[in-house]
């Protein structure tokens, strides 16, 4: 896909983030959302799932080499930097944010693929999927079922 705008996405749980599950980067950022998220608004899917797999078909991403994440909010799935920014404006002490916002989509985007090409590279990638703890077990999807 080569424009990643905000796409209707309205049967789809608010909240749920699809991410890289064996990038390093990526599985940091949902460790460091959990404990910041003590409501459990966000879940989580990794791509490499049978319901991660299902969302990049939808959503044009490639599973092999995911050139992004995405987040379900108010019915709408939004991608790249406008993912973080939207993940970012309900954790307290992080809505500041929002300045971001200021930089055109554009060069968000050319900023966030510089950071998600070079990110096996500068760190890391795992063998297999991000394993949650079984307190948090129930915030991760794994079957297309569980996305209704």
């Amino acid at each position: 896909m080569s424009d990643w705008r905000p796409r209707p996405a309205t049967d789809l749980p608010d909240g749920l983030i699809l991410f890289d599950g064996v990038c390093v980067l990526c599985a940091g950022w949902v460790k460091f959302l959990i404990p910041r998220d003590p409501g459990g608004r966000h879940r989580f899917v990794a791509v490499q799932t049978e319901a991660g797999r299902a969302l990049a078909a939808r959503f044009g991403i490639d599973v092999e080499a995911p050139q992004t994440n995405v987040v379900i909010r108010d019915g709408r799935a939004w991608f790249k930097g406008d993912s973080a920014l939207q993940v970012w404006r309900d954790l307290p002490g992080w809505r500041w944010t929002a300045v971001f916002r200021l930089l055109p989509r554009a060069l968000r985007n050319c900023l966030y693929d510089l950071v998600a090409r070079n990110r096996y590279r500068l760190f890391g990638r795992t063998e297999s999927c991000l394993m949650p703890t079984p307190d948090i077990r129930r915030r991760f999807l794994t079957e297309p079922g569980e996305l209704a």
